[in-house]
């Protein structure tokens, strides 16, 4: 019991040394941490992490056993670690920048889009993309949400045109001057066709997927887009978010995913309301 009472003294003692400036600084850093661990995990550079892990246990392991010559070769090689993790990691700290810096100004200054106009965008996406999967016409269509597309929509031509199923169909149109490339949408119009995308570095993707595939993907690894792709091979309809591509989507399946990924969250009505809805009495 003596233990215990000296144990519990130390703890407190301990907590009211501890002040609110502590927490926060704490706080602070377990959400950086917990950030960079999941921006890694969505990656391949996870083997990366694991190799560090591992030269750390070496040089750790020469220290205690006094192996002099490892040991000082380690260190020498540690040195420069922070500029190879830099150099390693550029695309990963690239998009979490962004998702620090650009997602919070687009969300305080950024204009709210009416639902309904976003709805019909929706409508409009789906129809044209049905029909060319028919057809067998190749599409890459790119949804900004809140970090911003600048520099990619500085790439292609500038159109600002209201999104329809039938321009849709005409810009990715096999004949059509803007048909390469991909067409980035804001706000729920058409901001510019024939954007150049950047190519996902993850060399676990599967080999049958084409350039469009991959510029789909390292679009949606390096923003929080949502990005559609329209096979020309075999006419399938995929979406890539966050690094991951769903494949062969319905088109009930699709549109539901669209409408989940880009309408705003506080558009749609919460679980309790829809019941309440459902289950309503009429007088």
């Amino acid at each position: 019991m003596a233990s215990v009472r000296e144990v519990l003294h130390i703890l407190l003692n301990f907590i009211q040394t501890v002040s609110i400036w502590d927490i926060l600084d704490i706080l602070i850093v377990a959400y950086l941490i917990y950030r960079i661990i999941t921006v890694v995990r969505k990656t391949s550079s996870a083997s990366v992490i694991k190799g560090i892990i591992l030269l750390l246990a070496v040089m750790w392991l020469s220290s205690l056993l006094n192996l002099n010559v490892i040991n000082y070769l380690l260190g020498q090689t540690m040195k420069l670690g922070v500029l190879v993790l830099i150099v390693l990691f550029q695309p990963e700290l690239r998009r979490f920048l962004e998702q620090m810096g650009s997602s919070n100004f687009r969300m305080v200054f950024a204009r709210k889009v009416k639902i309904g106009y976003m709805e019909a965008c929706i409508s409009n996406t789906v129809a044209a993309c049905m029909e060319m999967s028919r057809k067998r016409m190749g599409a890459l269509i790119v949804f900004e949400r809140e970090i911003a597309l600048v520099d990619h929509i500085k790439t292609g031509t500038k159109l600002d045109a209201i999104l329809t199923a039938e321009l849709l169909k005409s810009i990715f149109f096999p004949k059509a001057p803007l048909h390469d490339g991909a067409v980035i949408v804001r706000d729920g119009r058409i901001s510019a066709a024939a954007c150049m995308l950047p190519m996902s570095s993850n060399i676990n993707i599967s080999r049958d997927l084409g350039m469009r595939h991959r510029s789909g993907i390292g679009m949606s690894e390096v923003s929080d887009a949502v990005v559609v792709i329209v096979s020309e091979e075999t006419g399938s309809i995929s979406v890539a978010i966050d690094g991951m591509l769903k494949r062969h989507l319905a088109h009930e399946t699709f549109e539901k995913l669209l409408r989940n990924e880009l309408l705003a969250e506080e558009s749609r009505p919460d679980t309790r309301t829809k019941l309440r809805n459902r289950f309503k009495v009429k007088k």
